[in-house]
C-alpha cells in the first residue's frame, strides 16, 4: 500500500486546478508509484502470485487511463509521460 504522505506529494505535485484529486494524471502518477512498490516487492518474494496478479490488473488499469489521455489531449499525455519517465 501507498502511505498518505506519499500520495497527498503525488497529489500536489500532479493536479491541474487546487481542489483536484481523481484528474487522470492523478491517478496515473499514484498507480505508478504503487507499481514501482509492488515491482520491488517482486524483486525480492518472485513467488508471491497473488501480488503479481495485483501488478497486472495495476498496470492495465494505468494503461488504460493513459489511452483515455491520449485520446483526450495529446499534449497533456506528452507533459504526463515524461514527468514520470514512462516509455510509450
Amino acid at each position: 500500500m501507498i502511505d498518505e504522505d506519499i500520495k497527498e506529494r503525488l497529489t500536489k505535485e500532479y493536479q491541474i486546478h487546487e481542489t483536484d484529486t481523481g484528474s487522470s494524471e492523478v491517478q496515473v502518477a499514484v498507480l505508478t508509484e504503487r507499481i514501482r512498490q509492488i515491482t520491488d516487492h517482486l524483486r525480492i518474494h518472485r513467488k508471491d502470485v497473488h501480488s503479481r496478479r495485483g501488478l497486472v490488473t495495476l498496470v492495465s488499469k494505468r494503461r488504460r487511463l493513459l489511452k483515455y489521455l491520449s485520446n483526450e489531449d495529446v499534449n497533456r499525455y506528452q507533459t504526463l509521460i515524461s514527468r514520470l519517465g514512462l516509455r510509450r
